[in-house]
């Protein structure tokens, strides 16, 4: 097992008893908490201001096209209700 799930199973298992136990078990449940946020956060790498401008642009198409999509398919839907309005209002 990992070192992690060692710790995770520790805290459970302590946890496990009365409310008692859940109370004095919580102290060391926060610092494996926050030991396990600072070795993630150790991982963490900032994007470089290439990738920034990368995935920038294809949001910003991306977007751009949703736009025009929804755009289209909502003037067929309205175009297609007001003539089975229109239809239906004659007869």
């Amino acid at each position: 097992m990992a070192v992690e799930t060692k710790k995770m199973a520790n805290s459970i298992a302590a946890a496990g008893g009365s409310f008692g136990d859940h109370i004095r078990s919580w102290p060391e449940r926060i610092k494996t908490f926050y030991n396990d946020v600072r070795n993630e956060m150790r991982k963490v790498t900032a994007p470089s201001w290439k990738e920034v401008r990368a995935t920038t642009t294809v949001v910003v198409i991306t977007v751009f096209i949703f736009g025009v999509y929804f755009f289209l398919v909502d003037n067929l839907i309205q175009k297609g209700v007001t003539l089975l309005f229109n239809y239906f209002k004659a007869h």
